[in-house]
């Protein structure tokens, strides 16, 4: 690879290496069971070195998770992009209903169920996909708090953003996503509203 190839190219190269390797080894996970397949095993499947597998995933546990960043820069994006007159609130819920929907689309319906079975039997998986999550906290609660005018993020906006993030948790382990996403959002909305409410007339 020479030095002057655009650098663009070079990250897209990347991505699509990181991608190879988590699809393998995902399908490697679901055939044979998570704890029954090494990294070593997954780099040969991949046609990469174990180095190149751990330079793009720190510990086995993500590789099932190949977007991780990209989830948090997509959650920090609802905020700030939103259209105008759409609540934070709102723009939050639509985001998960999206890739909830997407994810059946793009997989079908029996795909994902087998997934998600597979992701809740596994309690390291289902372990680090929670604490995956909850890592974009700090990004999440800096965004609503600069949205709504604050230098830094209240107790309330950490609260909200916690609350927010582990519905990803109920919506993964439900029969009826979509139903858990409603009954979730619909708790917090009536205490999220209030306290937005208040925040902005700081």
């Amino acid at each position: 690879m020479s030095e002057s190839e655009p650098l663009g190219r070079r990250e897209r190269k990347k991505a699509a290496t990181r991608k190879t390797i988590s699809d393998v080894a995902t399908m490697m996970f679901l055939e044979r069971g998570f704890d029954n397949v090494s990294i070593r095993e997954v780099a040969d499947a991949a046609d990469v070195s174990p180095t190149t597998v751990f330079a793009h995933f720190p510990q086995k546990e993500a590789l099932v998770f190949d977007e991780d960043d990209e989830q948090r820069e997509r959650l920090v994006a609802v905020v700030r992009d939103r259209a105008a007159g759409t609540s934070i609130h709102s723009a939050i819920y639509d985001f998960y209903a999206r890739e909830i929907r997407l994810s059946a689309e793009e997989h079908g319906d029996d795909v994902t169920r087998v997934f998600m079975a597979f992701l809740n039997d596994t309690p390291a998986l289902r372990d680090y996909a929670t604490r995956m999550w909850l890592r974009h906290e700090d990004a999440l609660s800096s965004a609503i708090a600069e949205d709504v005018g604050l230098g830094v993020p209240t107790d309330e906006i950490r609260a909200y953003a916690r609350f927010v993030l582990q519905m990803q948790q109920l919506v993964n382990e439900a029969e009826d996503p979509i139903a858990a996403l409603d009954a979730g959002f619909g708790i917090l909305d009536a205490g999220w509203s209030a306290a937005e409410e208040r925040l902005r007339r700081r």
